[in-house]
């Protein structure tokens, strides 16, 4: 029997491991003065501006206004300050979050002109979560008329509205937009700059993006390194200087990095069984696999396995 993992595209697969959790926070809605204060938070926080203005004010950067329509992700944030005009004193945001109603946190009186921001973050699997945010840096902003702001602008008024009424299903379409709204902040921030580090940015490369996706498509084969040169059009030498360049890592420890991410979740789920899951990772034995495992996860696949179904048992 074949057994298939993965999903065939880079970010899919990377998205689909990290299982992301969630949480839409309640809306702002501010007139006057005001700042508030967020303390770090692992791993991305992302939100849009739907009305209004405002300054975001994350440690070691300079303050920067954001505009009806523009977007924001940050990625493992230090801590940061959204406010009215930056030499506003702020004041911890959680307990002004904690009095929300209605789906929103309101500042100041009732007003048709207020700032209406839409805020939430996203959670990873820990295990993996390595996979995205060590990608990241810690603010990327899409301006309203950048060439993805207007979509991103449409999936923050969907997102903000889905927030302000109780309807059926409404955890579930917020989940979807807010993973949707991180897959366009990504292909915007990787078009943001003329290298951005890692997989991401090597997607955009048409001899490296090419190998990569051969490599997801069927990460059961047994690729080598003039396989993979010839899928992107490059001599061997040229192929492993470029792809280490722009990944970060030599192209067959990508790989072996790849397949292990894939093992460690599927040992996790308990879907399969270790001589199952060395073939789906293209391994020809158990023994082959079991020390490819241990070499990138510091234990064996039983081990690891057996770990993974006590922490289920006990409810972590």
């Amino acid at each position: 029997m074949s057994v298939v993992l993965g999903f065939q595209d880079p970010v899919a697969d990377a998205i689909g491991l990290l299982k992301p959790h969630t949480v839409i926070g309640p809306s702002l809605r501010a007139v006057g003065e005001w700042a508030l204060s967020f303390d770090t938070f692992l791993h991305v926080r992302i939100g849009g501006l739907v009305r209004g203005k405002c300054w975001l004010i994350l440690e070691g950067h300079e303050p920067v206004l954001l505009r009806e329509g523009d977007t924001f992700m940050l990625g493992n944030p230090p801590p940061y300050v959204l406010a009215s005009t930056p030499d506003v004193s702020p004041r911890p945001a959680e307990a002004v979050w904690a009095g929300a109603e209605d789906g929103f946190v309101r500042i100041g009186p009732e007003s048709e002109n207020d700032l209406y921001l839409c805020v939430g973050h996203i959670a990873f699997d820990d295990q993996n979560a390595a996979l995205l945010t060590d990608l990241l840096p810690p603010l990327v902003i899409v301006r309203a008329a950048d060439p993805h702001g207007s979509r991103l602008g449409q999936l923050i008024d969907l997102l903000a509205t889905e927030v302000a009424v109780t309807a059926a299903g409404g955890p579930l379409v917020q989940n979807h937009l807010a993973q949707i709204l991180l897959v366009h902040m990504l292909r915007a921030h990787a078009g943001q700059t003329d290298r951005p580090t890692g997989w991401l940015g090597a997607l955009n490369e048409d001899g490296i993006g090419a190998a990569l996706r051969a490599v997801h498509a069927d990460v059961a084969h047994s690729w080598n390194l003039n396989e993979l040169a010839e899928i992107s059009h490059m001599s061997r030498s040229a192929f492993a200087q470029a792809f280490k360049s722009h990944v970060g890592v030599p192209p067959l420890e990508y790989l072996i990095q790849w397949r292990m991410s894939l093992a460690r979740d599927a040992l996790a789920r308990d879907a399969l069984s270790i001589s199952e899951l060395a073939r789906a990772t293209g391994y020809q034995s158990e023994s082959a696999f079991s020390t490819a495992f241990r070499r990138v996860v510091g234990s064996s696949p039983t081990k690891f396995r057996d770990q993974e179904r006590r922490s289920a048992a006990n409810g972590s």
